[in-house]
């Protein structure tokens, strides 16, 4: 009788890891952790799209803080997602500070929305 309960015990454990683990392995987390810097970003550098693969987007260069100074990012061509958008890397201004945003995929409708705010804050 303790047998089976064991074994009952372990086959449902092993099962309950088993689907937390394939639900991790499809989930997409995202962590952007900053202290955030207090010297604005250059503007963006003008960059030459160099033609591109059939549904691939376009991720634009951005300017990316290193030890002590901004670095300029080149874009490049990134496999597309139907039904999303890229929504690029940017600087956010908080407190006095600039934070980076990391570049992330969003649903078309959400992403569009995003972009214009961004344009908003930015005078484009």
């Amino acid at each position: 009788m303790p047998n089976r309960i064991h074994v009952a015990i372990r086959t449902a454990v092993l099962a309950a890891a088993a689907a937390l683990f394939t639900a991790a392995a499809h989930a997409q987390v995202s962590l952007n952790i900053g202290v955030g810097v207090p010297i604005a970003p250059p503007p963006p550098q003008v960059e030459v799209m160099p033609p591109g693969p059939p549904g691939y987007v376009w991720a634009p260069g951005y300017w990316a803080w290193h030890q002590d100074r901004y670095i300029w990012i080149r874009g490049r061509w990134m496999a597309g997602r139907p039904g999303y958008a890229w929504v690029p890397e940017h600087w956010e201004q908080r407190g006095g500070r600039w934070q980076f945003a990391q570049g992330r995929w969003e649903g078309e409708r959400h992403a569009h929305a995003a972009r214009r705010e961004e344009r908003r804050e930015h005078g484009r």
